[in-house]
């Protein structure tokens, strides 16, 4: 979350950028200035009345021993500085949750170079690679794929769980496991620790990288415990230094995770998320970095240039896109995504989210670091990406490469599948 600090100190700055996101500000900074103000003049007034509390109790003990008639009047006294102190916390306390749940419903400000626009048609594309292929007029899109080289089983997922939930079998389960293996090999070799997470976390965790409140109807909750099934491998990596502080020698920190996925992904339908355009539980690995501020965005390039480097590996078209301010999510300061070109659907598919959040995310988890010699700590910077999601990846690798006599696997995968081809 926004810092109270750059919320006062830059207000007009504030409510300025927020437009971008096309977030109007401007009434829920000024409660938040306006809860400031009366959080301070609360703490000064129980900060004062605490201070008499301690004079009166040093000298009620000796008006005692005096034997004067001040000592019951003292001792009175103390006992209502006491009851408005304790007034005075709770109103306190109050006022603090009040502003704090203002402050988690304040989106991230976006980067100055975030280009304007309402939606993803305003996006701006970076750069492009690869080739896409010519498909013949017979080609399938991949759901008929899978059904005809029963690799995955749709109708089956529904009757085990509900519709988003396939069930992969043979080659196609085989295939799942290949890239994921390849892409945490690849994760690895640049320097990235491989972490195994927890699938569920606690509400705190989900506050700390902001999926609560924000994206609450979209997370599966296990009422009973509090947890929450992760939408992601951001969530449990990134909270591994929840309320931690960190040598700035130890920066950049460079995690990286498999984890299934799950989303309720509500109120979507259609022929825009058939197959594994859009599922409920999917496999993703990503990328976690945490960063020193002053080299945050050298990490986000790098992290862009690293998740470009294996749809290259993976011989699949592919292009970036800059997200506008109506297309970001709400924790992010600049997202780029990427998608590779589905040839039987003739669509682009996202397949990845590479973004910065700058302090925006270690704010709420208090995660902070300290330069040599500084008393003083200072937020660091989180990062993170897909490397990748698996779903949309499989799609474009079964459409993209089918062939009369059956689909070929990429070059880079043969080691990892133990097969070339996935035929009849």
């Amino acid at each position: 979350m926004l810092t109270l600090k750059l919320i006062r100190e830059n207000t007009d700055e504030v409510i300025k950028h927020l437009a971008v996101k096309h977030f109007d500000g401007s009434v829920i900074i000024s409660k938040i200035i306006e809860l400031d103000d009366r959080r301070k003049a609360i703490q000064l007034q129980l900060d004062n009345n605490l201070a008499e509390q301690n004079r009166i109790a040093k000298e009620i003990g000796k008006l005692f021993n005096e034997g004067t008639t001040e000592a019951n009047s003292a001792k009175a006294k103390s006992g209502e500085l006491k009851e408005l102190s304790k007034s005075l916390s709770q109103e306190l306390n109050e006022v603090e949750e009040e502003q704090r749940k203002l402050l988690m419903q304040v989106p991230n400000l976006p980067h100055e170079s975030v280009p304007q626009g309402v939606s993803a048609s305003d996006n701006v594309v970076v750069r492009t690679g690869g080739n896409i292929p010519n498909l013949a007029k017979e080609a399938l899109p991949h759901w008929d794929l899978a059904s005809k080289y029963n690799i995955i089983d749709f109708e089956l997922g529904v009757k085990i769980t509900g519709s988003g939930f396939p069930v992969y079998r043979g080659k196609g389960a085989k295939l799942q496991r290949a890239l994921i293996n390849f892409f945490l090999d690849y994760n690895t070799q640049a320097g990235y620790e491989e972490i195994e997470p927890p699938h569920m976390v606690n509400e705190d965790s989900a506050y700390g990288t902001g999926q609560l409140p924000d994206k609450d109807s979209q997370m599966y909750h296990v009422t009973a415990d509090g947890f929450y099934m992760i939408p992601t491998a951001e969530v449990p990596v990134t909270n591994i230094y929840r309320d931690v502080i960190l040598h700035a020698s130890m920066l950049p920190i460079k995690l990286t995770a498999y984890t299934p996925c799950f989303r309720r992904e509500a109120g979507s339908y259609g022929k825009e998320v058939r197959g594994l355009n859009r599922l409920h539980q999917f496999d993703k690995v990503e990328i976690v970095q945490i960063q020193h501020p002053d080299r945050s965005y050298e990490s986000l390039e790098e992290m862009v240039s690293h998740v470009e480097g294996l749809l290259q590996k993976l011989e699949l078209p592919y292009r970036i896109v800059k997200l506008c301010g109506g297309d970001m999510s709400f924790t992010s300061a600049l997202t780029y995504d990427f998608e590779v070109f589905s040839a039987a659907q003739h669509k682009w598919l996202e397949v990845s989210s590479v973004s910065n959040f700058e302090s925006y995310q270690a704010n709420r988890m208090m995660l902070r670091f300290k330069e040599e010699g500084d008393k003083k700590a200072q937020l660091a910077h989180t990062l993170n990406g897909s490397s990748l999601a698996l779903p949309r990846i499989v799609a474009a690798l079964l459409e993209n490469n089918q062939t009369p006599y059956g689909i070929k696997i990429p070059k880079v995968l043969l080691p990892y599948c133990g097969f070339d081809i996935i035929d009849l």
